[in-house]
This record gives C-alpha cells, structure tokens and sequence, in this order.
C-alpha cells in the first residue's frame, strides 16, 4: 500500500538536524516513510494536507489506563500519593479483562486523537482471576490501531507486609516471574516497526520487594526487554525506604541491579547530584509526568540539571487518575510552563519539549523506528491545520508551538504504521458510539463499590 500525504505546508521532522520543511509530500509504503517530497508513482491512498501543519506521532512512556474509569473522583480528590493510593485500590482490586480493555480503549483514544501514536502502559494490579489482561490490553490497541508496550507490573506487599495495597492485588513472586515469563513469550515482538511491546515492570519500592526487583531485572535481561518502575516521586517514598531499608530510593534499586540503558524510571524527582550523575553514567531513562507531579503535590523534576548530564528523558501523561487527562499536548504546554516558572531560563524551550515527546520518548522505549519524520522511520505522524482563527500568528513559529501557545483540539489526521486512525478529530477503526454505551456498562458495575 502506497500512500501519499500531499500539499502539506510544513513538516516538522524533529531529525537529528532539525529540518524542516514546506510545501511538500511525505509518501508511506508498508508502514514504513518512503520518501519526503515529489514522486512520480501514483498513490494507492491520497490525503491531502493543504494547509497542514505535520508533526512525528508523540509517545506516552508512563501511563496507568485502568486508572481511566477512576478519574475526577471526589472521593479522593486533593489527596497526596500514599493516601490516594490506599482510597483507590479498594476500586481497583475489582478489575477484570473488561474493565481493563474499555479503560485501555477509552484512554488511548484520547491520547491518539491529541496526536499520540505509541502508549507505555505500567499496569501493576492483578487480582485474582481477574483473567489475561496484558491480552486485553494489546486488543485494544489493535481495535484504535496505536502502537503500544505494555507492561507485566507487579506488587508482593501488601498492607501486612507494611506496604500500601490489600492483600487480594498482590501475588507473590514466584507468581509474578512465572506469568512475566508467559506474557514476554506471548506478546512481545522485538522486530522493526513491532506494534506491541512487553515491560517488566514491578510498582514501586514501597509496594514490591528487593527479591521481586532483583529477580525482575534477571528475567528481562534473560529475554531482552525493558526494565520499568516508579522512583523518587514522592519525600513519602524516600522516607520509607530509608527507614525500611536504610538506603536512598536511587541506592536500594542500584543495589539490586536497576540502573543501565535498559532501566526507565517514572517520575525521579527527588534525585540528588550524585544520583544524577550516576544515572547519567549509566545511561539510565526518565518519564517525566508534569501534571502528575503537580496534581499530587510530588514536586518539580530537575529537568535542566538532567539534560544537561545527558539523561534521556520522555514526556508521558501518568494516571489517568493522577492526571485526569491523557493529552500529551497538554503535557507538553504544561511542561514548558512549570519548568519556565521554576528554572526561569534554563528551562528547555518548546522545541526542546517537542522533542522529549518524540525521540526522546522514543529513546526511552529503547526504540530508534519511531519518533522522527525520516526515511526509514515508521510511518507515525500527526496533522494539524494552521488556517484557523485560533492559530493566527501562533504557526509562524510551529516548532514552539506546543510549549508556548499550546494546541486545544483533536488532530486533523492521524497515521500509526502507514494506516489512517483518526480523521476530523474522530477515530476511522473503531465506533465511539459503541465504546461510549459498552465502557458505561462496565464503569457502573466497577464503581459500583464507592
């Protein structure tokens, strides 16, 4: 299938040379970007893009999609991590393939209709027989058509170990290995242009135990996958491993083999400077999640001290509960504006965001197929038009666009490996209609708790 985008008016590649281009075509074959710019061949599929802006698709690298059908809760609104946490998981310990794949489909077709191509999902709660749901997971992906990774999170501490979550969302260890094992040999698919991924993933130093990490992190190097977890989000958590374990959050995962360029952390606000430049010297990743981190009262994440190290970092939306959102468009304004408030001038410009949102996420997942518009790359990208009242003056400067003026409506295309997902800001694979009446249905019975 030959596909042409045609008359677009500017293509923001976010390359290494930072290109940018007007008044061309971008071409698709097989998923794949086959050229930028005039071609004789005759398209299978034409879209045309006059007056567009185009963009690389943007990658979420740290979400919780379960966490969808919990959102604007008054319940728990204006509580801190530890407390709001331990008033959710009395919901959550009821989830099941169903809530799993509405919530899945819910979020990520927020996210894409705001331009994401690529989801990282951390789910960590499995509560017993609650079914395969890495498999409703990636089911849904397939019904939008995004790209996804998902993780097998897990958790083996539970309220009477001194953790956070109930007995009945925790599974022991040998439970957790044996079914990351199954879900690796199942799911994964380490090829060019893979649409779904799998993470190991245990939650968080407070919820899963030194031997879960270390055998974790054994297993995914075992099979070449991607080693994931919450660290230094909250002072909450560095108070309790240091009284726990004795050691700094940073130094009791580095002890059980957590660090390298294989490792990505969500969150790492409260790093120090010797933190820093270890995992700099390690290469170890970042998902950085702004609106979390300010709706929960976590803290500002250091993001110029680690640029400046050289620590890769990805844009990710969190929640969805934390966040309440899942608009990586939004992430990137609020962003920019959080990090200008704090660091003033060193504060990485919107360009620079755009970019934390595309290769650098893409980097995060340890991927070099996505995130940029180059020949060779997959065909993920978004388009916006620029001839709107709404956007007069803002495109003369489309690179910044997101940080320093921000974009407030759904795409005008989506394209996920070549194929079209979203079209006038709605999805092309899948009826809203139908999701919107079956997700109710299963929102009323998973809430029906509160």
């Amino acid at each position: 299938m030959l596909t042409r985008l045609k008359n677009i008016d500017t293509v923001v590649t976010c390359d290494p040379q930072d290109r940018i281009c007007h008044n061309t075509d971008l071409w698709f074959e097989n998923g794949e970007i086959v050229r930028i710019g005039a071609d004789e061949r005759t398209p299978d599929e034409d879209y045309d893009c006059t007056g567009m802006i185009v963009y690389p698709g943007l990658i979420n690298v740290h979400h919780h999609l379960y966490q969808y059908f919990t959102r604007n809760l008054r319940k728990v609104q204006d509580f801190e991590l530890f407390d709001w946490l331990k008033a959710l998981y009395g919901v959550w310990k009821n989830l099941n393939e169903k809530t799993v794949f509405f919530s899945s489909c819910a979020g990520m077709a927020e996210l894409m209709r705001y331009g994401c191509t690529t989801c990282f999902d951390h789910h960590y709660v499995f509560p017993k027989e609650c079914g395969d749901l890495l498999g409703a997971q990636f089911e849904a992906a397939k019904a939008l058509g995004i790209r996804m990774h998902a993780s097998r999170g897990s958790m083996d501490l539970s309220e009477k170990d001194g953790g956070l979550p109930p007995d009945s969302v925790v599974q022991t260890v040998d439970e957790i290995l044996k079914d990351s094992e199954k879900a690796i040999k199942t799911y994964h698919d380490a090829a060019k242009f893979s649409m779904r991924q799998v993470v190991v993933a245990p939650c968080s130093p407070f919820s899963a135990s030194a031997p879960l990490y270390k055998e974790s992190a054994v297993l995914a190097r075992r099979y070449g996958v991607q080693l994931h977890t919450h660290l230094c989000e909250t002072k909450d958590e560095e108070k309790y491993t240091l009284s726990v374990f004795g050691k700094r959050p940073f130094d009791h995962l580095k002890s059980l083999g957590w660090t390298g360029n294989d490792v990505f952390y969500a969150h790492g606000i409260h790093f120090n400077e010797t933190e820093l430049d270890e995992i700099a010297a390690t290469g170890t990743k970042i998902a950085h999640c702004p609106v979390s981190n300010m709706k929960l009262s976590s803290g500002v994440m250091r993001l110029p001290d680690m640029l400046d190290r050289g620590i890769t970092v990805g844009l990710a939306v969190d929640g969805s509960a934390s966040n309440d959102g899942s608009n990586l468009m939004d992430e990137m304004r609020a962003a920019y504006l959080v990090h200008r408030l704090v660091w003033g001038n060193r504060t990485p410009g919107g360009y620079k965001i755009l970019k934390l949102a595309t290769v650098g996420s893409a980097a995060v997942l340890g991927r070099t197929d996505i995130g940029s518009i180059e020949v060779g790359k997959a065909a993920d990208v978004f388009a916006i038009r620029r001839d709107s009242t709404d956007m007069l003056c803002a495109i003369d400067d489309p690179m910044n666009l997101f940080g320093n003026v921000g974009y407030h409506k759904p795409c005008d295309l989506v394209f996920v490996n070549g194929e079209c997902t979203v079209s006038d800001g709605k999805l092309t694979k899948l009826d809203e209609e139908l999701l919107l009446r079956l997700s109710r249905n299963e929102l009323n019975r998973f809430l029906s708790v509160l």
